[in-house]
């Protein structure tokens, strides 16, 4: 091989590899940047948007395209959607977005799941507000609402959290 061969050699080398580092990003095959601590007023106005829902009636398998009623993870994709963050629909599928946080490290904004039937799956995902309270909604009656979270149900269910802001 020639040395004039070479910076060809080396154009071809560089343009392949930037053609399958596009083409691969464009596939979503490249890993995702992780969640990062959110900003206070970042995560205060999360808290604000999902706190005008309050009173919203609760229904399973609610429309995401629909504030008139909303399921648990209906309203969590709502809100964070309202504060440009894209979660999956199920509370299932959420629980795979973001990164890991150990309930020792909740941190307002972040999001809380359970599995409410203990069978290994998780069925419900709360928004963790602070001050030991979570907000969702989760029953016919009640409708989106604050509750406590030591020693409720969600917190004797509690699977996981991540942190997608």
């Amino acid at each position: 091989m020639s040395n004039k061969s070479i910076p060809s050699l080396s154009k071809t080398v560089l343009s392949v590899t930037l053609g399958l580092s596009i083409a691969l990003a464009g596939n979503g095959v490249m890993p995702q940047p992780k969640a990062h601590a959110a900003s206070a007023s970042v995560t205060n106005k999360l808290i604000s948007s999902g706190k005008k829902y309050l009173g919203v009636r609760y229904q399973f398998g609610a429309s995401s395209n629909t504030t008139r009623a909303f399921d648990c993870s209906s309203f969590t994709q709502r809100v964070f959607k309202l504060n440009g963050v894209k979660l999956p629909r199920s509370s299932k599928q959420q629980a795979k977005a973001g990164t890991y946080i150990s309930k020792r490290n909740l941190k307002a904004g972040d999001l809380v799941f359970s599995d409410t039937n203990r069978d290994g799956i998780i069925n419900h995902v709360s928004i963790y507000i602070g001050n030991d309270r979570l907000m969702h909604t989760y029953r016919v009656g009640v409708g989106v609402t604050i509750s406590k979270f030591s020693g409720s149900a969600w917190d004797r269910t509690y699977k996981t959290a991540r942190r997608v802001i």
